[in-house]
């Protein structure tokens, strides 16, 4: 059997993966390709780099995948001390995965609407490049509805952590922080006009590395399990 320290690197191993795909789909494909409010250059950044749009859909996909043996290790080990936290925490995140997920057919929506099939030429190209900008806004703001379930999934699981001491506190304050800066940033988001968010460049930071911070102390410490045993007695 898998000893729990490799379990833990495991963890640990799949959270490194599900930041780097992330990091690449939004930043590297979302954000690069989508120009705001400019439906035809929008258009054409994603049939000129359409496998590199491609290949940002297969990365979600490969987060979500990769993503859930983070979660289900996580709460293996703190379950026993914490167990009606780490179930509400992990219900707040299977709804984030479910909503994100579905929401991803409106990421590849552009890819049919610009695929010039014949069906489609009863629309003029204008129009099938603002359906597809349509589409990645919406896919943006579902986006956001999936990260706030998981801004609440940080924090709950930030506080088993400081809780616990199986892993140290300031790692589980900066995984509370991330979740907290997640709630900030998809709300204000929500509340703006325009959905224009001026924040997202300060909470950004905190987000990243609350998360980086658990992810390399998975991989490379791992848990204290005496610790949990300890807990577990009291």
């Amino acid at each position: 059997m898998i000893s729990n320290k490799n379990l833990a690197r495991v963890a640990g191993f799949c959270y490194l993966i599900v930041i780097a795909t992330g990091l690449f789909s939004e930043v590297f494909v979302r954000q690069a390709l989508r120009v705001s409010n400019d439906a035809l250059a929008t258009a054409h950044n994603i049939q000129t780099h359409e496998m590199l749009f491609r290949w940002g859909f297969v990365a979600d996909l490969i987060n979500f995948v990769v993503g859930i043996p983070t979660i289900l290790i996580i709460y293996h080990f703190f379950k026993k001390s914490n167990k009606i936290i780490l179930q509400i925490a992990l219900a707040f995140v299977i709804i984030q995965t479910a909503i994100i997920a579905v929401n991803l057919l409106n990421q590849i929506t552009p890819l049919l609407l610009l695929g010039n099939d014949t069906y489609l030429n009863t629309f003029q190209q204008n129009q099938l490049a603002t359906l597809s900008l349509l589409s990645l806004n919406i896919q943006a703001q579902g986006y956001g509805i999936g990260l706030v379930f998981f801004g609440f999934y940080c924090i709950l699981i930030g506080y088993v952590i400081v809780k616990t001491n199986a892993i140290p506190k300031i790692i589980g304050l900066a995984y509370a922080i991330a979740g907290v800066c997640y709630l900030i940033n998809n709300f204000t988001m929500f509340l703006s006009k325009g959905f224009v968010n001026p924040l997202f460049i300060y909470l950004a930071i905190p987000i990243f590395l609350g998360e980086l911070s658990l992810c390399l102390w998975l991989l490379i410490k791992g848990i204290d399990i005496s610790k949990l045993e300890t807990k577990d007695e009291n």
